[in-house]
């Protein structure tokens, strides 16, 4: 097989492509009324009072920082199992970083850990201001005790949703807010669905809106109700804050239009993949992911992780042998807290042990609309294969 299949891709149709060509032969290629179209089609489909759309989910979660009031001095904890933008935005903010450990059912923040580690920040009084959870593969963690214990020690939850659009919890869709102060989503080609690049923040707080919004166009109002001063010319404009060129534009809210149309299709097919998975894979020494009860996951990712207690065979291997036959799985995630910048602040490998134990067994098998039930076969037979083979390094 000389093709390569990727872990995921995005799915495009002549009726995306076609939205596009209607944007670029109008009036308004940057930022025109189709933006305002697509945040207000997203606020429907999450059940959110407000939705912001910018460059990227990484501009999302900086923006949702300032919006929050985040700076030097503050605190703000998030998984090292993710992407470094989790814990970026905080550094961007001139905020510190820290991280709680996941759980080894669905890979999400530890809650129990987190409480245990609350108990004792307050107690040296160094309680986050701000609590990124990021919702792995596509799967909530117990939001609503989240949310209590965030009442509680008087933080703001800001998700990480990026790779959970659609995503449901006890019924309700990811990023209504009902449990957290604002929710990120990505747009990038590999997520639920896509813009190009590009990210979208919800919430239901209007000044964390206005001020998203105002930090997204070079912290720039156009408002007269907000003016400091007065003045009559049409064109007048004020910078209120120092903000950031993040703006998301009518091309690619044109395609985000058209994706979103499609979204529960999407999602149907990653959810087709994922049974096909557990029923094919479940006889090799692999670790499936499981979803627990009142959890509707988007399967952004299906990670297995090597069973130890099975096999001697390690991650890195099952990794190289399928790339080497054109299967491009991937990691999710290198901890955040072993990459070199953040060992230059003071983190050690140990620090966070599930994280670490979670890199170095799991790996990401292709999941995304389109992949073919051919390649599906085609996987598991380079699995078992790879199994079969007691030589194999």
């Amino acid at each position: 097989m000389k093709k390569i299949i990727p872990y995921s891709r995005q799915n495009i149709t002549k009726e995306d492509i076609n939205n596009v060509i209607k944007v670029l032969k109008s009036d308004y290629l940057t930022t025109g009324p189709l933006v305002k179209k697509f945040e207000q089609n997203i606020c429907k489909f999450v059940n959110s009072n407000y939705s912001v759309s910018v460059n990227s989910a990484t501009s999302a979660l900086h923006i949702a920082c300032k919006a929050i009031g985040l700076k030097p001095g503050d605190y703000l904890w998030t998984s090292s199992n993710s992407f470094v933008a989790s814990s970026n935005c905080a550094l961007y903010c001139g905020a510190k970083v820290d991280f709680v450990d996941i759980e080894l059912s669905n890979y999400n923040i530890d809650i129990k850990l987190l409480e245990k580690k609350l108990i004792l920040a307050k107690k040296n009084k160094k309680l986050p201001k701000i609590i990124v959870p990021v919702i792995f593969g596509g799967h909530p963690h117990d939001l609503k005790k989240l949310y209590e214990l965030s009442r509680k020690y008087k933080f703001k939850i800001v998700e990480d949703a990026s790779h959970a659009l659609g995503a449901e919890y006890f019924g309700k869709k990811i990023g209504n807010c009902k449990y957290s102060h604002i929710t990120v989503f990505s747009l990038h080609p590999v997520k639920m669905i896509t813009t190009g690049e590009g990210g979208i923040a919800t919430t239901n707080n209007r000044n964390y809106y206005d001020r998203m919004n105002l930090f997204k166009s070079h912290g720039i109002t156009r408002d007269k109700k907000n003016f400091s001063f007065y003045n009559k010319e049409s064109t007048y404009y004020e910078q209120h804050e120092l903000g950031f060129n993040y703006r998301l534009t009518d091309i690619q809210c044109a395609l985000g239009i058209s994706q979103l149309k499609k979204i529960s299709k999407f999602i149907n097919s990653r959810i087709k993949i994922k049974n096909f998975y557990d029923k094919k894979l479940k006889k090799f020494p692999l670790i499936l992911p499981k979803q627990k009860k009142n959890i509707k996951s988007s399967w952004h990712l299906y990670p297995v992780l090597i069973n130890n207690n099975y096999t001697k065979k390690k991650k890195f291997q099952l990794l190289n042998y399928m790339r080497k036959n054109k299967i491009f799985v991937n990691t999710h995630y290198i901890p955040i807290h072993t990459q070199p910048y953040y060992k230059n602040l003071g983190f050690k490998k140990k620090d966070f042990k599930n994280s670490v134990y979670f890199y170095e067994n799991e790996l990401s098998l292709p999941i995304y609309p389109g992949l073919k039930k051919s390649d599906l076969k085609y996987i598991v037979k380079v699995i078992d294969n790879f199994f079969k083979n007691k030589n194999k390094r």
